[in-house]
């Protein structure tokens, strides 16, 4: 018996990697994207996209609602390079031991959460209200927010990355989108982190297709239709 217990191996230990490792936040930093938007035109019957650039800067530290410490971040937003940067909107991150919440339209998101590590979830929506009657945002009920290709390297534009996460949030179809006389649903999140930058890829879509009401009539995408996809351009 002593015998096969000094021969029995120890258990391997996993070392999760720091959230602030992949979610750096410091007074002064600053991330630049392409921002390529996708809207519904012509009353929901037409996509078109439109592009800019935006900044993420890290501003300052304050206080979130429940006294907290938090991270300003400011956005600004132009249409190109030659165009000067004009302030856009103002984000909360709110860094907490084990996890990262943002804050974005008084929409509480979970960004991220320990441990770090390939098919580790979380419920990222589990703070938006998503299940009161009228609620435009029961699409994100439910969603389970899971880490993928954690420490890969990767390119991404004219950027080689050595250490990267992605963080698989939703990929859902509802319906049959190829038939236009039915109703159909497509949500997709995706984001990617790297080390020491922070958030280098978004894309995000909600799409609700509403089939015509009348014979020969048009079906159209909702209002609350829309897709975003965000590539960093720059960063300090």
């Amino acid at each position: 018996m002593l015998l096969l217990a000094s021969c029995k191996k120890d258990p391997e230990t996993f070392q999760s990697p720091l959230v602030s490792e992949y979610y750096p936040l410091v007074v002064g930093k600053y991330i630049t994207y392409q921002l390529d938007s996708l809207r519904y035109v012509n009353f929901g019957t037409r996509d078109t996209t439109i592009s800019y650039q935006v900044k993420h800067s890290v501003d300052g530290i304050t206080t979130d609602a429940l006294g907290r410490p938090a991270y300003r971040i400011t956005r600004s937003i132009r249409k190109t390079s030659a165009n000067p940067w004009a302030p856009d909107n103002t984000f909360m991150a709110v860094p907490t031991d084990f996890a990262m919440e943002f804050i974005e339209n008084n929409l509480r998101f979970l960004k991220m959460k320990a441990p770090i590590r390939n098919g580790s979830s979380w419920k990222g929506n589990t703070y938006i209200d998503t299940y009161s009657f009228g609620s435009d945002l029961k699409y994100l009920a439910g969603w389970d927010y899971t880490f993928d290709s954690v420490d890969a390297p990767i390119t991404l534009g004219a950027f080689t990355l050595d250490s990267t996460l992605k963080i698989n949030q939703r990929d859902e179809v509802i319906g049959n989108p190829g038939i236009p006389t039915a109703y159909s649903e497509r949500n997709l999140g995706i984001e990617k982190y790297a080390k020491g930058i922070g958030m280098i890829y978004r894309k995000f879509l909600h799409q609700e297709y509403q089939p015509p009401t009348t014979p020969g009539g048009s079906g159209k995408y909702s209002d609350f239709s829309y897709g975003v996809t965000m590539t960093m351009i720059d960063h300090n």
